[in-house]
């Protein structure tokens, strides 16, 4: 269904996993998607060029999120695209390190907060200008925010703060009636949860859920459109779990 004819879109980290999903959802329900990458210029063409296969169009743009201006610069980049009305905005973009608490540095630390946090709530504030009535806001959060999975204590700590952001955003934005929610997938067959390829981390992850299959990133797009969508025009502040039934 084309629930999103003549919107416009940014999914960033679109390039592989859950972002490159997303960006395919999105646009399959008709809207025009900006595909942001940080270092995967060939993948994040590709999902361009399999975007306009579909029929709807696609530009990709290049931006390192863990660096200061990184959300200024994508912005930038952003409007020069779409002009004065962005209608989606995805920031999926993000990193994860494992390390228990005394293996975790402070580089990798700030890193963390860097791309997980301080990115996503700069370029919301960049953008924005060119969000209007009607435009949704949609973070990505984890199943780390709520339940110890893992070491993974730093990581776990930026999804809680994008928890927090999702409730003090969608506060602050309701009365311009954008509305703003996060997604909190549990493990999902993606690069960053590689594990999932080996007999005892796909055991654990089972052990993990309810539903006993091993999530796909379209999993969580699909998610990720519904709230996008008119569909889940009274639903904002939230953070949506899609994970199997994880840690119940």
């Amino acid at each position: 269904m084309k629930t999103l004819t003549g919107k416009t879109a940014l999914v960033t980290g679109a390039s592989r996993g859950i972002g490159r999903a997303a960006a395919l959802a999105l646009a399959q329900a008709g809207a025009q998607v900006i595909v942001h990458y940080g270092r995967g210029a060939r993948e994040a063409e590709g999902v361009v060029a399999e975007i306009a296969a579909s029929g709807s169009r696609a530009h990709a743009i290049q931006a390192d999120l863990a660096e200061p201006d990184g959300p200024h610069r994508l912005a930038r980049l952003v409007r020069a695209i779409v002009g004065e009305r962005l209608d989606i905005l995805v920031a999926n973009a993000g990193i994860a390190k494992a390390a228990t608490l005394e293996e975790t540095g402070v580089a990798d630390f700030d890193e963390l907060f860097a791309v997980n946090v301080r990115a996503p709530y700069f370029l919301v504030q960049q953008l924005l200008p060119i969000m209007c009535k009607g435009s949704s806001v949609t973070l990505l959060s984890s199943l780390a925010a709520r339940a110890a999975v893992g070491e993974l204590s730093a990581y776990a700590a930026t999804k809680g703060a994008v928890d927090t952001l999702v409730r003090h955003f969608a506060a602050d934005l309701g009365p311009r009636g954008i509305r703003v929610n996060a997604v909190a997938p549990g493990v999902v067959q993606t690069d960053m949860s590689r594990f999932t390829r080996t007999e005892a981390g796909r055991a654990m992850t089972l052990g993990l859920q309810a539903i006993k299959r091993l999530a796909e990133p379209e999993d969580i797009a699909a998610a990720i459109v519904f709230l996008a969508s008119d569909q889940a025009r009274w639903t904002t502040g939230t953070t949506l779990r899609v994970d199997g039934g994880s840690q119940l």
